[in-house]
């Protein structure tokens, strides 16, 4: 049987739907739970963050004292879009206000959850974003960060930052280097394009592509295969962390640098960050009518 429920905190409404299968080692983080009857904007409010990064550490530590061979998280949305990225608004209001201490305790919040599925909770544990839906900014970071991705056809993804004199400062290089070479990396990150998922696998930067509506069937495709060796599975898990791993010491500099650079944004940038904002509320008010 599965475990289905919303994660709640006292006083707020719940972020996160998660179903867990520990009889086969799997658990879906689906985001953006609260959105479902709430509309809002489907970007890494400060909840949401809080949100993953709790059960992340919660679940690491669970899977840990089971021993848990290979386990399986995979990261969804509960939302048309996979994630808008990080909160413009929060954003557009510190950087006014000068508060450089909030902007950056925010930017290390989400550096260690994407942190955490890039190492596996700590339980290496083998983690697959499902983007059936756009993945902008933090949230293709998010996807990035994930050991395997698997796109439906239709999702659009890129790192648009640089529309507000910005770049990804939360894994987008590090992650995407893991992938292809540094120079395509600084490419996409400086030329701010989305592309579709199907011309990011043709980079390596996407591992699976299917049709619309079969997702969490090459989802469930991708753990079978895994499930047949076992053994080298978890291996591979050993040999990533030893090879490829990115160091949180490293993600913490470069979010630091995102935050410098933040914070001597002109009106001009912070005005364009307004009009996101606000198209993004014209899309849910769209979707609502």
């Amino acid at each position: 049987m599965s475990a289905v429920h919303p994660l709640t905190r006292p006083g707020t409404r719940p972020t996160l739907r998660i179903t867990e299968e520990p009889q086969r080692n799997v658990y879906w983080i689906h985001m953006h739970a609260n959105l479902v009857e709430q509309p809002g904007r489907a970007c890494f409010a400060s909840r949401l963050v809080d949100d993953i990064v709790g059960y992340q550490q919660e679940l690491g530590r669970r899977l840990l004292d089971a021993g848990a061979l290979s386990p399986h998280v995979v990261l969804a949305s509960d939302s048309d879009v996979f994630n808008l990225g990080g909160d413009l608004e929060l954003f557009c209001q510190l950087i006014r206000a000068g508060d450089r201490e909030r902007l950056l305790d925010y930017a290390q919040r989400c550096v260690r959850g994407v942190h955490a599925f890039h190492a596996g909770l700590g339980a290496r544990a083998h983690s697959i974003a499902l983007v059936q839906g756009n993945a902008l900014g933090g949230g293709f970071e998010a996807a990035l960060s994930c050991h395997t991705i698997v796109a439906e056809e239709g999702a659009m993804m890129g790192l648009p930052e640089v529309l507000f004199d910005l770049f990804p400062g939360m894994g987008a290089y590090s992650f995407m280097c893991q992938r292809v070479s540094a120079r395509l990396a600084e490419k996409i990150m400086l030329e701010g394009n989305l592309y579709s998922a199907e011309q990011l696998k043709a980079m390596g930067l996407v591992d699976v592509v299917v049709p619309r509506g079969q997702g969490v069937a090459a989802v469930e495709q991708v753990i079978r295969d895994s499930r047949r060796i076992p053994h080298a599975w978890a291996a591979m898990q050993q040999v990533r962390e030893v090879a490829g791993a990115v160091p949180l010491e490293e993600m913490m500099r470069i979010t630091e640098i995102w935050v410098d650079t933040a914070m001597q944004l002109g009106e001009k940038s912070l005005r364009t960050m307004d009009r996101l904002v606000r198209a993004q509320g014209r899309r849910v008010g769209a979707d609502l009518g």
